[in-house]
C-alpha cells in the first residue's frame, strides 16, 4: 500500500520530524538559533535547498546511478548534487538580501554539509518513495526543521531576559529544550508515522 502524500508530508513536518526525531542537522540549528531573524532566514534556506536537492537526487539515482550501475557512488553523487545547489543559493541570496547573507555568514555554506539535507535523500532511497512522495518528503522535513529552529530561537530570545544559572546557560539549556521540544513533537506520533 502506497503511503498517501498528504500524510507523509504532515509525518515530516510533526511526527517523524527529521531534527527532533533523528537529530539530523543540529550543529547549524544550535549555532544559529539565537536571533529569530537569522533562525528565519537560515530555516527557509535549509527548507528551500533541502526540497529542491531532494527532487534533484530523485532523478540523478533513479536515471542515473541505477541505470549506471553505480549505486554504490549516492553518497557522493548526493553530496556534489547538494553542494552545487547550495552555492547556487548562495549566490542568489548574496544577491537579493546581503543583509541575510551577512547574518548568516558560515552557516549558509554549511548547509552543504548539513546531514539533515543528505538524509532526506537517503530516506527518499531508503524507503523507496515515488517523486512525489520525495518531494513531499523533502519539503515536509523542510517546514519541520524550520519549525524547529524558529521555535529554538524564540524560546532562547525570551529566555535571555531572565535569570538562568551559569551551568545551563549556551548549549546546555538549548539541549535541554530542545529535548522538550522533541518530546511535544513525538507526542503527535499517534497520528501518523513513517517508516
Amino acid at each position: 500500500m502506497e503511503l498517501n502524500v498528504f500524510i507523509l508530508f504532515m509525518a515530516a513536518i510533526f511526527t517523524s520530524n527529521i531534527l527532533l526525531t533523528n537529530f539530523l542537522g543540529m550543529c547549524s540549528y544550535l549555532s544559529v538559533s539565537r536571533q529569530i531573524e537569522s533562525s528565519l532566514g537560515l530555516g527557509f534556506a535549509v527548507f528551500f535547498v533541502m526540497t529542491c536537492t531532494t527532487a534533484l537526487n530523485y532523478f540523478v539515482y533513479y536515471f542515473v546511478l541505477v541505470p549506471l550501475d553505480i549505486v554504490y557512488l549516492q553518497y557522493i553523487i548526493f553530496i556534489i548534487v547538494i553542494a552545487a545547489f547550495v552555492q547556487l543559493t548562495e549566490m542568489v541570496i548574496e544577491r537579493l538580501s546581503p543583509v541575510l547573507y551577512y547574518s548568516l555568514g558560515i552557516f549558509l555554506p554549511l548547509i552543504t554539509v548539513n546531514c539533515a539535507i543528505l538524509g532526506v535523500s537517503l530516506f527518499m532511497v531508503i524507503r523507496n518513495y515515488s517523486f512525489i512522495q520525495s518531494v513531499a518528503f523533502g519539503a515536509g522535513s523542510g517546514i519541520g526543521w524550520l519549525l524547529a529552529i524558529l521555535a529554538l530561537a524564540g524560546i532562547r530570545q525570551k529566555v535571555n531576559d531572565t535569570f538562568v544559572p551559569a551551568g545551563l546557560r549556551g548549549a546546555g539549556l538549548s539541549l535541554i529544550i530542545t529535548g522538550i521540544m522533541a518530546l511535544g513533537f513525538i507526542g503527535f506520533s499517534g497520528i501518523a508515522v513513517i517508516q
